[in-house]
């Protein structure tokens, strides 16, 4: 093996020349991966002229670093976490990909290891421009949602207010919700609502298209898990 199994860090030779050149490279690694923060998930190509030593999830899923003027790619692997600058959220991978990690809170449990939790899913989002934007972070798939609650922390402009709720219903957790940053919104769900399938908050613009703003949202629901024995 002349790589590292996880990190796949070069090992040095026995009679290898330049063995400076080696250890370089395995702390530039070291340096990308320990302790890891992206400046953003991209959805789209990277970036053209970054900074140096900028961090990046790529839209495949990878992480790239830019190292001496150069990208270099990273397969994450289950287990790796990464802090997101941008939405300032904790990412996990989970094997297949990047996701937000629920909140989890005060469980339930059953002696054949069945669970009932209470969860906050929360993040920032940008509503960025047009009628309407959805989440990164997901309501978990087969979550029965209590309610969602919110706050504007960059006002938010070219809408009058706004909604909040899901794609099939978008005002199922608030609508005239103030564009004031420090405006805030507590939606409880009407009767609570089980999801079948990981969903995307939507915030939907009234009286006018978000040009604009941030706003920080919290998912509050319970999730169950089945016996184990």
């Amino acid at each position: 093996m002349s790589d590292t199994f996880h990190l796949e860090l070069p090992f040095l030779e026995a009679s290898q020349a330049q063995k400076h050149v080696t250890v370089n490279e395995t702390l530039r690694r070291l340096d990308a991966l320990l302790h890891l923060s992206v400046v953003s998930r991209l959805t789209g190509p990277l970036p053209e002229e970054p900074a140096e030593g900028a961090r990046y999830i790529t839209e495949e899923g990878e992480v790239a670093a830019f190292i001496d003027g150069a990208w270099v790619h990273f397969t994450p692997k289950p287990g790796w976490r990464a802090w997101n600058e941008a939405t300032e959220m904790l990412l996990v991978h989970d094997g297949y990909g990047w996701m937000v990690p629920s909140g989890g809170g005060p469980a339930l449990l059953g002696s054949s290891g069945a669970e009932t939790r209470l969860t906050i899913v929360q993040g920032e989002h940008e509503v960025g421009t047009g009628a309407s934007s959805d989440t990164s972070f997901l309501i978990p798939d087969r979550a029965i949602v209590l309610g969602v609650t919110g706050i504007v922390t960059e006002a938010i402009t070219g809408a009058a207010s706004w909604k909040l709720g899901v794609a099939d219903d978008a005002a199922r957790y608030g609508n005239t919700i103030g564009i004031a940053e420090g405006s805030t919104v507590v939606g409880p769900s009407g009767m609570p609502t089980a999801y079948y399938g990981a969903t995307a908050i939507r915030v939907t613009a009234e009286g006018g298209d978000f040009t604009g703003g941030k706003v920080r949202l919290a998912i509050h629901c319970l999730e169950m898990t089945g016996p184990t024995a």
